[in-house]
């Protein structure tokens, strides 16, 4: 074994184990469905995408209901922990629930992870391969309208250890105190599309690293197994006990990234507004690679 490749194995094995509850198959969803406890939430940005076909129970939760938009062209940000706590109670969630999301995309679903997770909420999961992973096993769907369904009682607390500032990058900037991932592709992180043509600065932080959200989903939707995971983010400069920030262009693509971290078991942050915020704050960014 080569040095590289030995170093590589090391830290690998120096990682914290993942926390495997996060991400369930359909299989185990399939058997948890006559659970009580257990709550579907189905992520979409139109009620008609549920009423054409969901998972038995599920509970529709509309996404600019629970990421709003935040002014200044942000579009998808936290609402007041009150509006979190109406949202999901709405959809039957409470704080003993095991919430299990998914979503019209990996995307909105990892962004319903990442809010009750920074909500507080001690037992969520996502659905790996979301409703496509489902429907691959023939198993049953409902169609129609949400019905009138039993309010949760969700007592959300944010918790300030999931979220990065401008300044907490800043600063850790300075010391080289976290790994920092840009999940966008190639034309953004390198500003050649002109920053959005327009929306924001173009190209990325300084001193962050590309690592494509896209790049940890499989073709099929599901995630690239555990130790293709891992060493992608390794790749990207994650390490144990040091802080994993994701960002993008307004903090939707990041979850996905922010999802991977926490099942990994790293102590993941998400920068919600992203370059967005970070460039209205007429801070520098860099073109090209770094």
């Amino acid at each position: 074994m080569t040095h590289r490749a030995l170093a590589l194995a090391t830290l690998l094995a120096s990682a914290p184990a993942p926390p495997n509850a996060m991400l369930v198959s359909a299989d185990h969803l399939e058997g948890q469905l006559t659970d009580p406890a257990v709550v579907v939430l189905h992520i979409a940005d139109r009620e008609s995408s549920y009423a054409d076909g969901h998972i038995p129970g599920a509970r529709f939760v509309r996404y600019g209901d629970m990421a709003v938009d935040g002014g200044r062209e942000l579009g998808s940000e936290l609402p007041p922990i009150e509006q979190l706590k109406q949202v999901f109670e709405a959809a039957g969630v409470s704080d003993n629930s095991r919430v299990v999301v998914y979503g019209s995309s990996t995307v909105l679903a990892a962004r319903a992870f990442f809010t009750l997770d920074v909500a507080g909420h001690t037992s969520v999961a996502l659905l790996d391969g979301g409703l496509a992973a489902w429907k691959a096993g023939h198993r049953p769907l409902e169609t129609g309208a949400p019905l009138p369904l039993r309010r949760g009682a969700f007592t959300p607390k944010i918790d300030a250890a999931r979220l990065a500032d401008a300044a907490f990058i800043q600063e850790r900037l300075r010391g080289n105190g976290m790994a920092l991932l840009d999940v966008r592709p190639d034309p953004e992180y390198l500003g050649t599309d002109g920053g959005m043509r327009g929306v924001h600065t173009p190209g990325h932080i300084a001193g962050a690293q590309q690592l494509p959200w896209n790049a940890l989903v499989a073709s099929d939707g599901r995630f690239q197994p555990r130790e293709q995971l891992e060493a992608k983010l390794h790749a990207a400069g994650a390490a144990p006990k040091t802080p994993v920030v994701a960002y993008c262009m307004v903090g939707m693509r990041a979850s996905v990234v922010y999802f991977v971290a926490r099942y990994l078991g790293y102590d993941a942050r998400l920068y919600d507004g992203s370059i967005v915020d970070w460039s209205q704050r007429k801070l520098p960014t860099k073109t090209g690679r770094s």
